[in-house]
């Protein structure tokens, strides 16, 4: 198993990662009759889609020895009402140091093709912004 989630109750969850103990704390929105004191579980389905990316970046990086740390995602997610669910996840990715035109290619493919995007159901729109240098 990967992880235990308990419901608290006032439409609150705490997730455990059974292999680390990490824990993540979810809250309904404010939109949804929650009090949007931590992460929604649509929250956190758009940031996963963000830590993905830059991990699969990372570990493209790491191969041919490309130094990204410090990239950045921000992420917005905009939900629609009928049926209510994600509609766009939109993540600019600020990308730091130089790298050339056939880097930073093969990064966007990469992460265009991360395992969380590909899992997400065709529907829901990715728009992915790359801004380098920084």
């Amino acid at each position: 198993m990967t992880s235990e989630i308990i419901y608290e109750g006032n439409l609150r969850t705490k997730a455990t990662h059974l292999k680390s103990g990490m824990q993540i704390i979810s809250d309904a929105p404010v939109d949804n009759n929650g009090k949007g004191e931590a992460f929604s579980p649509t929250d956190t389905v758009a940031t996963a889609l963000a830590s993905c990316l830059l991990t699969i970046m990372g570990i493209t990086a790491e191969r041919k020895a490309w130094n990204i740390v410090g990239a950045k995602a921000s992420v917005n997610k905009i939900m629609s009402a009928q049926p209510r669910r994600i509609s766009t996840i939109e993540i600019t990715i600020e990308m730091p140091g130089s790298l050339d035109q056939k880097a930073r290619s093969m990064l966007e493919r990469v992460a265009r093709n991360c395992p969380v995007a590909k899992s997400l159901h065709p529907d829901l729109s990715q728009k992915l912004i790359f801004q380098y240098n920084l």
